[in-house]
């Protein structure tokens, strides 16, 4: 019995079975159903039909769908980040930012010709990149990863040390560290304010007098108001009488 042959598709085992349909997909064609309607370019595609590219009159029929909208981008096919990192892992590739979005470019786009000083390309089509990330699309990690390069992963189960369950993370883990301390100097400075006493429920042997705010032992629940003192007053001198000249 001869070797058994598989297809590109079958050997795809590591990456989500929508990513290669998306990847492969014909985008900004005319919809073959709305060919009449206008803007009917076909810019959508749905993660759980994982079919065809579809345009905004086709979208009522994959209601409760994951669907995402294919940009372009110097005629190249580009998703956003906030859309497409729900969904898969997509580090090492690099990003970039169109009309002020975060973007990854869908395939490859070969670099015929390497720039002086470049000190970091593309692990599939040598395109140019910053030294942080090493694919340049989707389609260039995919295929690092066909490589056999086991470090790489779509995944995002175990991504940091816990599975993605699309914002259901514990706010403690989500809320920034500035807003966190803030928080707690807050209910540190409430427990004071609670505990304080007034000093002059307090007499001058430490005794505690009478309260006649009707408060419990004499506590109460804001700090005592100082005295208003005059320092105007009091750093003024009278000064010295002078004679009128005869």
């Amino acid at each position: 019995m001869g070797p058994m042959i598989r297809t590109e598709e079958e050997e795809d085992y590591t990456s989500p079975p929508w990513l290669m349909p998306m990847l492969r997909g014909s985008y900004f064609v005319p919809c073959s159903i709305h060919v009449d309607s206008n803007k009917n370019e076909c810019n959508l595609f749905c993660l759980d039909c994982a079919g065809n590219a579809f345009c905004s009159y086709c979208l009522v029929k994959h209601k409760d769908h994951r669907v995402v909208q294919i940009r372009r981008s110097s005629y190249h096919n580009v998703v956003r980040v906030n859309e497409i990192q729900k969904f898969i892992d997509i580090s090492c590739v690099q990003t970039y930012i169109i009309n002020s979005a975060k973007i990854v470019f869908l395939n490859e786009r070969p670099q015929p010709r390497i720039g002086k000083g470049v000190t970091n390309t593309c692990e599939i089509c040598c395109r140019s990149l910053l030294d942080s990330f090493r694919f340049c699309s989707l389609g260039c990690k995919l295929g690092g990863m066909k490589r056999g390069d086991s470090s790489l992963t779509f995944s995002l189960k175990g991504k940091h040390g816990r599975e993605y369950q699309g914002g259901s993370e514990s706010d403690e883990a989500t809320t920034p560290t500035k807003m966190r301390k803030t928080n707690a100097f807050n209910r540190l400075m409430s427990g004071l304010s609670i505990s304080t006493v007034r000093f002059d429920d307090y007499g001058p042997g430490g005794d505690q007098r009478s309260s006649s705010s009707g408060d419990e032992g004499g506590f109460s629940f804001s700090p005592g108001t100082p005295p208003i003192y005059n320092h105007r007053n009091s750093s003024r001198r009278k000064g010295v009488p002078h004679r009128a000249p005869f």
